[in-house]
């Protein structure tokens, strides 16, 4: 027998979950097909359980470290890192509870299987079509009529060509968070954010690290400055780096208990050995096996194209979070799967200005940033105007312990918009709302220099930045 919804979503991570819960709010009979488990990549695979190991690796590394440089005689320090494991497992698994009470409390059908679009049928001859769902643990298959559908099926790691991923010597992030001892060892291959995570995380552990990345700096989307810093800092804590680096997936060795592979550098052929290799190069979109070929739905560069509102060429299929590209973050998605929602409801939607997105880097040190870096607004032709200041100024930072870092806001000279901020030291992630509400309020840099910023905080340093780009910095 097929069950009739208002909506079908594709998808039970972050963005499909959150819109689920916006359509139950809004009165819409909803269903959810997710074939693995509620929370998705950014709870099991992703944003959570690499944020607890880091912050394991936190702990451990200043316990080990630093923590005499707080009068605090520690002894000798060791780690266990089935607990650390442990303690990962247990917040995902709290918090994937907690996903699991959201969708009883909104009354939202959840199918354990994978969903396929089918088009219009004899079940369903309205455009709205069927989605045959094939349920886990050889349960009978379902059938949904659906009004409406939600593609929400995120990415998954993508490797070289070439580049066999076999999961316990070459790993991706998926395979690497399930590790069950630390590597004395690791090649990275690839210096964006989740392979700066990695190296941060496992040096912190006392892995030797080597980090090898394709463009001539690590994390290129970001402002020169932050990469530049970042780099510095890395690099003084023992992570090795090679840049403007191309991997030459043939020249992969693996032996027992190491991995090697070359890389061209300037023309030369260099040879990385380690115990082990994480590639991190990037993530593909889930679009596979889930009935677009029955669809009128376009695919470009292997992402679902959609309009604004998130709809696709199918007028009652709409796409969001990884699957349609963009900025590949759980809170992007979330937000729109809202908007894709309130659209489908018959609300008044805007579309998402994806300049005002924060973007975090959760290393150590953090770094963080919204808007534009100093480049592209060059490369717009504009007249720009930057304020810098330090951590090293801020008494709160030298309080904490970790004094490395600046905070940068580059600004249109002639209008006195804030065009990006782009931070790079202690719990930045934590500070680059204040950053975001600027830009979405289109504050100048005046107005956030003249929000009084209590003292002694972190925050101290966004309105010293303020204060810089017009030269008035107070501390420094």
């Amino acid at each position: 027998m097929a069950n009739e919804y208002d909506l079908v979503i594709l998808g039970g991570g972050t963005g499909g979950y959150v819109a689920a819960i916006r359509a139950a709010q809004l009165g819409l009979k909803t269903a959810i097909v997710e074939k693995g488990k509620l929370g998705g990549t950014c709870l099991h695979k992703g944003c959570i359980p690499s944020k607890a190991l880091l912050r394991s690796a936190e702990v451990y590394s200043t316990a080990k470290h630093h923590a005499a440089d707080f009068g605090v005689n520690t002894g000798e320090v060791t780690l266990d890192f089935s607990r650390v494991q442990e303690r990962k497992s247990s917040i995902v698994s709290q918090l994937h509870q907690g996903v699991q009470g959201l969708m009883k409390k909104g009354k939202i059908d959840v199918f354990e299987g994978t969903g396929r679009m089918l088009g219009p049928s004899i079940f369903s001859p309205s455009p709205g079509g069927t989605v045959s769902v094939e349920m886990n643990n050889g349960e009978e298959n379902q059938m949904l009529i659906p009004k409406n559908v939600v593609i929400a099926t995120g990415s998954r790691p993508r490797s070289l060509p070439g580049l066999t991923i076999d999961g316990t010597t070459v790993m991706t992030s998926d395979e690497a968070l399930e590790m069950t001892e630390l590597p004395k060892s690791m090649i990275i291959v690839g210096g964006g954010v989740i392979g700066i995570e990695w190296a941060s995380m496992l040096n912190d552990f006392g892995v030797e690290v080597t980090v090898i990345e394709y463009a001539d700096r690590i994390i290129p989307t970001e402002d020169a400055d932050i990469s530049k810093e970042m780099q510095k800092l890395l690099s003084k804590k023992g992570i090795t780096f090679a840049t403007s680096a191309k991997v030459d997936a043939e020249t992969l060795k693996i032996a027992e208990g190491s991995v090697m592979i070359s890389a061209e550098i300037k023309g030369e052929m260099k040879e990385f050995t380690a115990e082990k290799m994480l590639v991190s190069v990037g993530r593909q979109a889930n679009v596979e096996g889930i009935g677009i070929e029955n669809t009128d739905i376009q695919v470009e560069k292997g992402f679902i194209q959609v309009s604004e509102t998130f709809q696709t060429k199918e007028s009652h299929i709409y796409a969001i979070g990884d699957v349609i590209g963009g900025l590949q973050l759980a809170h992007v998605a979330s937000h729109e799967g809202i908007t894709a929602i309130e659209h489908i409801a018959g609300q008044e939607v805007h579309a998402i200005n994806y300049d005002h997105v924060s973007r975090c880097i959760y290393s150590s040190p953090e770094a963080s940033s919204v808007g534009i870096t100093e480049q592209q607004a060059k490369d717009k032709g504009l007249n720009v105007k930057v304020g810098k200041f330090s951590f090293k100024a801020i008494g709160k930072a030298l309080v904490y312990g970790e004094s490395d870092g600046f905070v940068k806001i580059v600004a249109d000279k002639d209008s006195n918009d804030i065009l990006g901020v782009h931070m790079i030291g202690p719990h930045v992630t934590d500070m680059i709302s204040e950053a975001g509400l600027a830009m979405v309020l289109d504050a100048t840099p005046w107005e956030v220099a003249n929000t009084i910023h209590p003292h002694p905080t972190l925050s101290e340093v966004m309105g010293e930045a303020a204060l810089a780009v017009d030269g008035k910095a107070i501390h420094m």
